[in-house]
């Protein structure tokens, strides 16, 4: 709609003129809502009417005649689009092929036309100018020559060399920091190459230490299983003996009871009544000899002397049976006392043969136990050694990950530090060439 020559846009108050310019001025890139009578850059968005609802989006292109090649594109007509979202999105494009905001600013920079060109002048705007300082209308005479292009170059090359300067800063730190920690990170891997030495030292003489705790504990465990089984055969044979005399005792107490015993018990008995009866008879005839005697006084002529021969004789054989008698049984009583004394005595000797060898056994067993135990303590010393030499293993595996660990960021920041010297070297270079370029 703008041909050569001038083009006047005329109507009411309201009617939008001034829409048309703002959209000229936000196609060609312009970012400041307040340039745009707006609060907001959403409020160039259609907010509705009462007949009409308002737009998600807004979206304005600009189509320029470049038959004259004043736009450095191949292409006779340029059209740039911009479309703005209520979300906030915003794109551009040139030809319909999607671009970038800076895209469309280089491609309108070398025709005066753009965001920041003063060919769109505003309400205000002149008088601004009428009444500029010596150093902005030395901008806008520069800007009217056309030489924004190269301040923006010149912008976008400072940039550049500040943030190269402060990439060259932020290396310079890093490799001042970088070289900080090779020093303590070389003592470190140099003290942990020595540890590593003193550990492996450490761990032989431990690992032979506790070798040698092995084989003496395992030739105290041989020799205590050996004890162990020497008393183990002691206390059977003693068993053994205990069991033979609980038989003789069996043996004996059976003895006790056997015919021969209840013989001479039998004989004791029938001595014992033997006697009584001798006894018995003996104070009879005495009290007959004494009536017989008494009655020879009264009347002598009367007695008949052979009748008391006779009854004489007669109780001198049952006297002289009865002595036969009791001395047989005497006899046979003196060897049954006999037989019970030596039982007596073969049962008091097993008496005390069988204390004597419940003690012995309870001393063995006592043994045994105090052996058994050290058996078991020594068992468990040696589990300690093995847990201890496990535990060791493990210290010393740690240890070297560890070793190996710090040798490898020794190494990793070493070969940070050779590298990053050369990129070192090229931004320094740049910098200068930079600079150079600027000046």
């Amino acid at each position: 709609i703008l041909e050569k020559g001038v083009t006047a846009v005329v109507g009411p108050n309201g009617s939008g003129k001034s829409n048309v310019v703002d959209a000229l001025a936000w196609v060609m890139g312009e970012q400041g809502a307040k340039t745009l009578r707006g609060g907001k850059m959403e409020d160039v968005i259609f907010a509705g009417t009462a007949t009409k609802g308002p737009l998600g989006r807004a979206e304005v292109s600009l189509t320029i005649d470049n038959s004259d090649g004043a736009l450095p594109i191949d292409y006779s007509e340029v059209t740039i689009s911009r479309t703005l979202f209520r979300n906030g999105g915003s794109e551009y494009a040139i030809n319909g092929e999607p671009c970038r905001l800076l895209d469309v600013q280089e491609l309108l920079s070398d025709t005066g036309l753009g965001r920041e060109m003063h060919v769109i002048v505003g309400q205000g705007m002149l008088d601004g100018i009428l009444r500029a300082t010596p150093e902005e209308r030395r901008g806008y005479i520069e800007e009217a020559a056309g030489i924004l292009k190269h301040r923006r170059r010149k912008e976008k090359t400072e940039r550049k060399l500040e943030a190269m300067q402060a990439n060259l800063t932020r290396l310079n730190d890093l490799a001042g920091e970088v070289r900080r920690q090779l020093k303590p990170l070389s003592q470190q891997a140099e003290t942990a190459r020595q540890a590593q030495g003193i550990a492996s030292v450490v761990r032989d003489a431990k690992a032979r230490l506790m070798a040698a705790d092995v084989v003496d504990l395992l030739r105290g465990l041989d020799e205590t299983s050996q004890s162990e089984a020497d008393r183990k055969a002691e206390r059977n044979i003693l068993q053994q003996q205990l069991d033979q005399n609980t038989a003789r005792l069996t043996e004996l107490e059976t003895q006790q009871m056997s015919p021969e015993v209840e013989q001479a018990r039998s004989l004791a008995f029938e001595f014992d009544t033997i006697t009584e009866r001798f006894r018995g008879m003996l104070a009879i005839a005495n009290q007959k000899v004494a009536l017989l005697g008494s009655q020879a006084e009264l009347s002598g002529s009367q007695i008949d002397p052979a009748a008391i021969e006779a009854e004489a004789n007669a109780a001198d054989s049952a006297v002289v049976e009865l002595t036969v008698a009791v001395e047989t049984l005497r006899g046979a009583l003196r060897d049954s006392e006999t037989y019970k004394d030596e039982a007596r005595a073969a049962l008091e000797e097993f008496d005390n043969q069988s204390a004597l060898r419940n003690a012995e056994i309870a001393a063995f067993d006592n043994e045994l136990n105090r052996l058994t135990s050290q058996v078991t303590l020594a068992q468990a010393k040696v589990t300690s050694v093995r847990e201890e030499l496990a535990r060791h293993d493990e210290a010393l595996a740690e240890a070297v990950s560890r070793h190996a660990q710090a040798v490898s960021s020794y190494d990793r920041l070493e070969a940070e530090l050779n590298s990053s010297q050369p990129v070192e070297n090229t931004y320094e270079q740049n910098l200068d060439s930079a600079t150079k370029a600027v000046t």
